[in-house]
């Protein structure tokens, strides 16, 4: 199982809604791939990232960041190649993520 795959895997495992994956323009250097997914509350998109997490550090990578666990709304886990957002709903629709990154 890939990188990629285990976080998507993951976040299936705490029944996140509407997974996509986005490839970045290697030339951006952000990172290779954002993965986006909604929860439908706080707590269950904070459960989201702590899987993904646990995942992660069993395969062994740890995450460069975390920001916005506390909150909630809008947590994003920097896997340096890999970027999860995990969104509630209405900050999905607002942030838009996938309009500003997608070809």
């Amino acid at each position: 199982m890939t990188k990629l795959e285990a976080v998507v895997k993951a976040c299936e495992d705490k029944i996140a809604k509407d997974i996509v994956t986005i490839p970045i323009d290697p030339g951006l250097a952000i990172a290779d791939y954002f993965v986006i997914a909604t929860g439908n509350s706080r707590n269950q998109t904070q459960a989201i990232a702590d899987e993904v997490e646990k995942v992660m550090n069993e395969m062994g990578f740890e995450h460069r960041g975390i920001e916005g666990y506390r909150e909630g709304n809008w947590i994003l886990l920097d896997f340096s190649d890999i970027i999860v957002h995990i969104f509630t709903t209405e900050d999905r629709e607002y942030y838009d993520l996938e309009r500003l990154w997608s070809k």
